[in-house]
């Protein structure tokens, strides 16, 4: 361990993992270090199913009911990969793929009145959908129609929209378009958490419409995948991929201190011996004294024997609550949204016949579970809850200093953007450049050759 490295990462989260993938094929002498035993962080999937009760605290362990232990691997932290997103970009570019297998999600569905209802994101959806009336659904199509159009770059399909300077709210209003819908369009389709996004340029939220539409029609039931075996497996493939880099990787490995010159990173002491580095990436864990508490996360992880009522029995599906639409509404500030993934034996995370629903939202009260209460109704009858609060922290600067990287603690939402939108904002303050997905293409082929592709 006594060398120099380029780049010392810690911690194998998500996050990490990618970096340290990217930074091995971009050269880089990389070495990746995890005080656990097991990859993966707070983004990994735990397995038996006893190690899970073990982790709450249940000391009886899961009934036999529950099947063999060893056929469950629950994700703590719920979120699927949006199909034409950034995440299956970096996963295609680097060729991770070939270590794993995806499913696409059964169905995305969004509450509203107390039901659940199928999200339309295309023409003939939003004609089938009972979530509007006759009229509403031919302004939602002229609304989609428009957004399909919409380039950018090109002025003449801006209808007299601003990109920049349009409001959403203005957009919504143009297509004469109700709360109801304009709930699900920011909520399920756009997936913001908050209605802040009303009164800012609309280009944003049409980018995000677009994303969703593009992602959902390569697949068509809905535009999100899950990886067989769990969320776990994608950190493992990343580190893979730094691995065949020459990335050096060690486990159970306590780190001691982070040792510092003249207020920059210059290596890690472990168990006595002391790496060398230039750059540090690390999760907030690993340096308290540096993050500052962004906000709170509460998870319930829900074990069932039956699927979701009224989602046509899917085997997987994500389910959007808006604030609207359960009057989590309050003068003092905007109620996040209330998500919840779930997934199932079919995915190999679960034994026969069993399912995994995960409610998430941002806390903003005292009582956090009582916050997710009404995605717990639709979940019910309910075999086993796991209750987390997560505090999320963000770095207290941008590391460009001290050269220390750290990443943000994984949100509320279900969904990687936000998580690959922080990877490259620490890729960009590291390589002082813009993260480019088709250098990132090159360099494979410099290694695997033309005739792999």
């Amino acid at each position: 361990m006594d060398e120099e490295y380029d780049v010392i990462v810690l911690g194998t989260g998500l996050t990490e993992c990618i970096l340290s993938g990217i930074m091995s094929v971009n050269g880089k002498k990389v070495l990746h270090m995890d005080r656990n035993p097991y990859y993966g962080g707070e983004s990994s999937s735990i397995t038996p199913l006893e190690e899970l009760y073990k982790r709450f605290h249940l000391l009886e362990g899961p009934p036999e009911s529950m099947g063999r232990g060893r056929d469950w691997n629950v994700d703590l932290i719920p979120k699927f990969l949006m199909a034409n997103g950034q995440l299956v970009k970096m996963l295609l570019y680097t060729e991770v793929t070939r270590y794993l297998d995806f499913k696409v999600v059964e169905g995305s569905f969004v509450y509203k009145g107390g039901k659940i209802y199928k999200v339309p994101s295309t023409e003939t959806e939003a004609l089938a959908s009972n979530l509007m009336g006759m009229f509403e659904k031919r302004r939602f199509r002229k609304f989609l129609v428009f957004v399909a159009n919409f380039d950018e770059n090109d002025p003449k399909t801006f209808e007299g929209v601003d990109p920049q300077t349009t409001s959403m709210r203005d957009v919504y209003r143009k297509f004469d378009l109700g709360q109801d819908v304009i709930d699900f369009t920011g909520h399920a389709l756009a997936l913001y958490r908050t209605d802040d996004y009303l009164d800012q340029p609309c280009l944003e939220t049409i980018n995000r419409i677009k994303l969703y539409s593009e992602s959902l029609a390569r697949y068509g039931k809905s535009p999100y995948l899950y990886p067989l075996y769990g969320l776990g497996e994608l950190p493992q493939g990343f580190a893979r991929l730094s691995a065949i880099y020459g990335g050096t990787y060690m486990l159970n490995k306590p780190v001691d201190d982070i040792i510092m010159e003249n207020g920059k990173v210059v290596g890690v002491k472990s168990e006595g011996e002391v790496a060398r580095c230039k750059q540090l990436v690390c999760d907030p864990s690993y340096i308290p004294d540096r993050v500052r508490k962004a906000g709170q996360v509460i998870r319930i992880i829900c074990i069932l024997s039956h699927p979701i009522k009224n989602t046509n029995d899917a085997n997987s599906c994500q389910i959007i609550i808006p604030q609207n639409q359960v009057n989590r509404k309050s003068e003092l500030f905007l109620w996040p949204d209330i998500y919840v993934c779930m997934i199932s034996y079919a995915h190999n995370v679960a034994a026969q016949g069993k399912y995994i629903a995960i409610a998430s939202t941002t806390v903003e009260t005292m009582d956090p579970e009582k916050e997710v209460e009404p995605a717990l109704e639709l979940l019910e009858p309910i075999d086993q809850k796991f209750v987390a609060i997560s505090d999320l922290y963000e770095p207290i600067d941008d590391g460009s200093e001290s050269q220390v990287f750290c990443s943000c603690s994984y949100d509320a939402t279900t969904h990687f953007e936000t998580t690959c939108n922080d990877i490259k904002d620490i890729y960009k303050r590291m390589a002082g450049t813009a993260f480019d997905f088709e250098n990132m293409k090159r360099k494979q082929n410099d290694v695997f050759g033309e005739a792999e592709q």
